[in-house]
């Protein structure tokens, strides 16, 4: 099982929520922070399944800082 790093940012009609590492474009959403979280780990998922493990970047750098 892999780990992925999720954006999740509040707009003023919901949530948006998305991955970091994976090629391709995966979006989820929805009215509260855990309905955008749920959707889009059920987004991801699907992309697995569909698309191939390939689409997982794994020579991705990811470097977390604070401005």
């Amino acid at each position: 099982m892999r780990q992925f790093k999720i954006i999740v940012e509040k707009h003023p009609d919901g949530y948006v929520a998305y991955p970091i590492g994976l090629k391709g474009i995966v979006v989820g959403e929805g009215d509260t922070y855990e309905e955008a979280l749920a959707d889009v780990k059920s987004a991801i998922q699907f992309h697995i399944e569909t698309f191939g493990p390939d689409v997982v970047e794994t020579n991705r750098v990811n470097e977390d800082f604070r401005v």
